[in-house]
């Protein structure tokens, strides 16, 4: 099978011809952030792939969990838009692993969720910081 027959053109792939297809998450240990993650979205871990332990998102796009371990991470965002139904599952594993979720992204309403745009939402950090977000609908953007 030729290149061309198992990918399609850039511009079959979205309205604007770009998707996001994967990106790098730096964790002091790989393999402890990859499994909270999917342990709170109910994901797996994949397959590791050169230094990179990837958690499939389910549509087309990979966080691919990088450790670094020669200088501090610097905490990130990451937003996931979730299915209403699975908003109390992963609020309910956060409560399970002892984890602290916040209704805001500066963290200051603790054990709440929002209801931002006619949905729910809910704010936590991962192993190295990084502000995780949980929400049933995207913003609203002018």
């Amino acid at each position: 099978m030729s290149t061309d027959q198992q990918h399609p053109p850039a511009s079959a792939l979205s309205a604007a011809g770009v998707q996001l297809n994967h990106t790098a998450v730096y964790a002091s240990d790989r393999h402890l952030s990859a499994e909270f993650l999917a342990a709170v979205l109910g994901l797996r871990v994949g397959t590791p792939f050169g230094p990179f332990l990837p958690v499939d998102l389910g549509n087309g796009v990979t966080l691919d969990f990088y450790e670094k371990r020669d200088e501090p991470i610097q905490s990130q965002h990451y937003a996931f838009l979730v299915a209403d139904e699975r908003f109390d599952p992963v609020v309910a594993r956060l409560e399970t692993l002892g984890v602290t979720y916040y209704a805001d992204p500066g963290h200051t309403e603790p054990g709440r969720i929002n209801r931002l745009f006619g949905g729910r939402g809910a704010y936590f950090d991962d192993p190295d910081g990084h502000n995780m977000e949980v929400m049933t609908r995207p913003y609203t953007r002018p």
